[in-house]
């Protein structure tokens, strides 16, 4: 029985080998591309009682809560910054904590971080000063820690690992608990225009003085969620911040004749302000119809001509902010122009020195505001009491919760280009937006930059339109990603991967993304529909801290649409688009009458004859044929009229007509163009297929068909469209709207005559003999 069995199960393992090996093998097209349609569950994280399935917080959700009270002094002679601050750590998660992370970013400017350790660099013929510069970099940068004490002033243990400090806790953290502790510490402030960076100061050699933009100036707590445990990737640079919500209150003293703005609201604005200033101050919150300047050009030129010698304490508070930054120095005019929501004033403002007007003062402020409104309309109300541009000195923008630090200024003769006055309105836009996201809508920088800096983008692109119709499109409409996505593949990283290892990070977190989003608003769901999705997403997550899959199945729980075809080819992967037209055949019915029919199918076959080049060669080279020689050749065939009907024709014309329906009769009759055309997609990422026709008369028709055309076979499809008139050209993506690298494959003009084919009567629809109904019974 053993041996029965055994030779059995061999003789069935052999036919199974022998079924497996004669299938044919899926093309190479096919195992390179699997159907893009495929579910995408495998690829996000399993909903649950935190975060469901979709989209939205779970009943279980829940995220840490983290208050600071800061004593900050600027020592503007040194160009040092000393803190003390008391942080009260909120746990409320379900878990115990033996101990806390906290981030030191500025230790990413010690000498030995791992940011320097691991720079790379090559060397040429031709080197810059800079480039040297910084081999020799000699700043002493990085936290200095004094002490961390509990609040009976006793020390706690702490590691400091790199730019990530774990403090050891006296006793577990339980559940619903708060622990409260004091650090003090200071570092040296690095010069933005040698070191760079997100901030430090700028110095005005024509002057004497310094900018200070002030951010990652303490040491803050990283987030610990349910999903990851404590967000402590290292600060290598690329990858930004990861910061749990609280409330601050922040003392910063600085030189008496120093303007400060900051995060929160100033609560001693009487004690720091002249009389006149305030006064301003007060004004502008009441409303205007423009900026009003709460320090004077002439003002901040007076300060910058005699430093005060004594100091100054400014006092800032703010609720339920990530994070907090500051701007100071003895250079700044300052302006605000008030947005009302509500019963609310939102104050805009902006910080800038004389080198920045008229520039700065023209459009900051109104670029704030315009910001402000502009996302308010697409996501929910600014919550904030101000929004904030500061001129940092240097090109470029860095964003921080209701502040944000912002280059570009004009000549020293206060001349600008067209380009610089557009990309200074820009960047303002784009930073006062981070407010929204990441600030508010609080994902994680450090791991996926594209959540705030691609959401972020697509915006300002929005809110660039509405500003002029002269802004120039860097970043929004699909056509501007062509390039990148039609580079070479290996050198390509899908956006879903994390922002220290990118290697097209501005490409991928910014374009791409931003791109996506305008591909999904446009073509494939509609504005309306996006916008109600993108909208509830930003609701959903406002004030806490939503990951990829949230956004992702929010739309799609919003806008009622299976999307995991766009999530997986334009985020998860590297495929580029090029849909192509590969043919296209003109059809039209056949009328059955015989008349036509022969007429019709002579003259076109005859005008290939005519058309064909040996043909017209040899109706010239050969002077007589064979059977013209010779008549005693010929035959019916060679005499008879190819277009003359016979009775049997004419018969069986009648019998068909008889056998028709008044319905079928009519689509006869129509003379309806039928278009078949053949669609490939060759470059491996679906999408919606957008045609447009040009008729004969001129006139054109736009034919839009859902990406779910391609769901069955994602690389060649045919579709058939009917039309009254003819069609003389087909363009696909005629709008540039899908990002299709290649337009040289995207039109067909249509020459010639139509072939026909027979219309057939429906063998289900005719009535049935008695054979055939005794047969069926």
């Amino acid at each position: 029985m053993f041996f029965q069995n055994f030779r059995y199960s061999l003789i069935f393992l052999f036919l199974v080998i022998f079924i497996f090996s004669s299938a044919p093998p899926a093309s190479a097209w096919a195992q390179e591309h699997p159907n893009q349609f495929r579910q995408l569950e495998g690829e996000l994280p399993s909903p649950n009682h935190y975060r469901t399935a979709s989209g939205a917080p779970g009943p279980a959700y829940w995220q840490q809560k983290v208050d600071y009270e800061m004593v900050i002094k600027l020592d503007d002679a040194h160009q040092r910054l000393y803190g003390t601050e008391t942080i009260v750590y909120h746990n409320n998660s379900p878990d115990p904590l033996a101990y806390l992370w906290l981030q030191l970013d500025q230790n990413r400017r010690s000498r030995d971080s791992i940011s320097a350790l691991t720079s790379t660099g090559r060397l040429s013929e031709t080197m810059s000063f800079r480039a040297i510069k910084r081999l020799h970099n000699d700043f002493d940068g990085g936290f200095k820690i004094e002490h961390i004490r509990d609040q009976n002033g006793k020390d706690l243990p702490y590691a400091v690992i790199h730019t990530m400090m774990r403090v050891d806790l006296p006793e577990t953290l339980k559940s619903g608990d708060s622990f409260t502790f004091n650090i003090k510490w200071w570092y040296n402030i690095n010069d933005r225009s040698k070191q760079g960076g997100r901030s430090g100061f700028y110095f005005y050699e024509n002057d004497g003085n310094y900018v200070y933009t002030i951010a990652q100036f303490f040491p803050r707590l990283a987030v610990y969620d349910e999903a990851v445990g404590w967000q402590h990737k290292q600060f290598l640079g690329s990858g930004e911040f990861t910061l749990p919500f609280g409330n601050y209150r922040v003392s910063i003293t600085i030189p008496a004749d120093h303007i400060v703005g900051a995060t929160g609201e100033l609560k001693n604005a009487a004690e720091v302000l002249s009389a006149a200033q305030h006064d301003r101050l007060k004004q502008a919150r009441r409303g205007t119809d423009s900026p009003v300047l709460i320090v004077t050009q002439e003002e901040a030129e007076a300060n910058e001509k005699s430093p005060a010698e004594s100091s100054k304490t400014w006092i800032f508070e703010a609720e339920n902010v990530r994070d907090f930054a500051f701007a100071s120095s003895r250079k700044f005019i300052w302006d605000a122009l008030a947005l009302k929501f509500g019963e609310r004033t939102v104050l805009n403002m902006s910080f800038y020195s004389k080198e920045g007007n008229p520039l700065w003062g023209k459009y900051s402020t109104r670029a704030v505001a315009h910001a402000v409104e502009v996302y308010s309309r697409f996501t929910f109300d600014y919550p904030y009491p101000a929004a904030i541009s500061v001129l940092s000195g240097r090109g470029g923008g860095m964003e921080y919760p209701m502040i944000s630090f912002n280059g570009g200024k004009p000549e020293t003769d206060g001349t600008y280009t067209e380009g610089l006055k557009y990309s200074l309105i820009g960047v303002i836009i784009h930073e006062v937006g981070h407010n929204f996201f990441p600030m508010i809508v609080n994902s994680d920088e450090r791991q996926w930059g594209w959540m705030d800096e691609g959401l972020n983008t697509f915006m300002e692109y929005l809110a660039e339109q509405e500003w002029s119709r002269k802004f120039s499109e860097g970043n929004g409409p699909a056509y501007t990603v062509i390039d990148y996505m039609k580079g070479d593949k290996s050198r390509i990283d899908p956006i879903m991967t994390g922002a220290d290892i990118d290697r097209n990070l501005g490409a991928n977190a910014y374009a791409k993304t931003a791109a996506g989003l305008n591909i999904l608003r446009e073509t494939i769901l509609g504005r309306k529909l996006f916008d109600y999705a993108f909208k509830e997403y930003a609701r959903r997550w406002m004030f806490k801290h939503p990951k990829p899959a949230d956004f992702f199945r929010t739309i799609e729980d919003a806008s009622g649409m299976d999307l995991d075809w766009f999530w997986r080819g334009w985020f998860f992967g590297t495929d580029h688009v090029d849909l192509a037209i590969e043919d296209v055949k003109w059809y039209k019915a056949s009328t059955g009458d015989p008349k036509l029919d022969k007429a019709t199918r002579y003259d076109r076959e005859n005008l290939k004859r005519r058309q064909y080049v040996s043909n017209i060669r040899n109706a010239k080279e050969i002077a007589e044929s064979a059977v013209e020689k010779n008549k005693a050749l010929e035959d019916f065939y060679d005499t008879h009229d190819p277009k003359e009907v016979y009775p049997l024709d004419e018969k069986e014309y009648r019998d068909y007509l008889a056998s028709l329906t008044e319905e079928e009769k009519a689509l006869l009759k129509s003379g309806h163009n039928y278009y078949q055309i053949d669609l490939a997609n060759t470059g491996g990422m679906v999408m919606p297929v957008i045609l447009k026709f040009t008729y004969a008369d001129g006139s054109e028709s736009v034919e839009r068909i859902p990406a779910e055309i391609w769901r069955r076979t994602n690389d060649r499809v045919s579709k058939v469209f009917v039309t009254k008139k003819e069609i003389l050209n087909v363009q696909l993506d005629p709008f540039l709207e899908t990002a299709d690298i290649d337009e040289r494959n995207n039109r067909w003009s249509i020459e010639g005559n139509p072939a026909y084919f027979k219309l057939r009567k429906d063998k289900r629809s005719q009535p049935m003999n008695t054979m055939q109904r005794s047969r069926k019974k």
